[in-house]
């Protein structure tokens, strides 16, 4: 495992770490804890050394899982978890200091910690990043010892460069993959020249760079990528990054077209964004060990040809950038 600075953290973190949105199952299954142990323990065997939760994820038994393992490994890992999208209905006025500060201290109790490594503000409007007490606030916790920093995740660029404004603001999480490229135009220059830290998540588009669906391939009900196509529930962006199913399926058939097949697609689009040097980490999800094996595979994977990352460019000109690029 190779490690990068996670900006203005100070903290040396695993260049391939792990998401937990379906840490203990698939999506819309039961939460299952032993498996969640186990991939989590994979991880963290693995090299990971840091792992992203959130309030939110399976009702607040990510974050039980996640505290559990890590206290139980006997390893320095650093966590970060998110709130705010507990909020109901999920708008501006919602979100206040008290509410927050309860958030915070409810994820304290369920990791079993006294201070969170990072907390994030989970996907907030976009009149949220114009609000300096909401941030103020995080200071304060920050002087009292509840958290050592404060990030972003954000659905869109436009909130990732207003949220660096705020200097107590050391990471912003973002989705970026090869159908999501818009960051690295003039996002990433922003946050280097700021020191912040860079977390990338939907690495993988939903699954859809992994390669392996087709067409015919079938969700469950209770999958966002089966009932969140359109941006029924939340964010259409965080599903197949925005990109229409079909659209997808072909781009990622031509991709298939510029490696050797024995090659693992999910192992070259994760080399795509480790090539950025502006990126810290990437937070894949895995539902099983046998994911987490993949995943961190990635790292040892060569760096790419300069003629597969122009290829990779075209199939995005070409296929998915007149449709998602100014969205998001």
């Amino acid at each position: 495992m190779n490690y990068r600075s996670l900006g203005k953290t100070g903290f040396e973190v695993s260049e391939i770490s792990l998401g937990t949105w379906q840490v203990g199952g698939k999506w819309g299954s039961k939460f299952d804890h032993s498996l969640a142990d186990s991939v989590i323990r994979e991880a963290i065997d693995r090299g990971v050394n840091f792992i992203d939760t959130a309030d939110v994820y399976s009702e607040g038994e990510s974050e039980i899982a996640v505290g559990k393992a890590v206290r139980e490994s006997g390893v320095k890992v650093r966590v970060a978890t998110k709130c705010g999208r507990q909020i109901n209905p999920h708008v501006n006025k919602g979100y206040t200091s008290a509410v927050l500060r309860g958030y915070v201290e409810d994820s304290l109790r369920r990791m079993g910690t006294d201070c969170l490594d990072l907390i994030q503000l989970h996907c907030p409007p976009t009149e949220v990043y114009y609000r300096p007490e909401i941030f103020g606030e995080f200071e304060r916790m920050k002087e009292e010892g509840k958290i050592l920093n404060l990030g972003v995740s954000v659905e869109k660029v436009e909130e990732a460069i207003k949220a660096i404004e705020f200097d107590n603001v050391t990471t912003v999480q973002i989705i970026y993959n090869i159908f999501r490229q818009r960051p690295h135009e003039q996002f990433f220059a922003m946050a280097g020249a700021k020191n912040v830290g860079l977390i990338i998540r939907v690495p993988l588009a939903s699954g859809l760079l992994s390669g392996k669906f087709t067409t015919d391939t079938r969700f469950s009900p209770g999958d966002h990528r089966f009932f969140n196509r359109n941006g029924m529930m939340f964010d259409r962006g965080e599903t197949f990054s925005g990109v229409p199913y079909e659209t997808g399926l072909k781009a990622v058939s031509r991709l298939r077209e510029l490696f050797d097949p024995k090659i693992s697609l999910a192992h070259i689009a994760l080399r795509w964004i480790l090539m950025r040097e502006e990126v810290s980490c990437i937070i894949p999800g895995a539902s099983s060990p046998e994911q987490v094996r993949t995943n961190t595979g990635a790292a040892a994977l060569p760096p790419l040809t300069d003629d597969q990352v122009r290829a990779i460019s075209r199939i995005y000109e070409e296929d998915i950038k007149p449709l998602v690029h100014q969205l998001w």
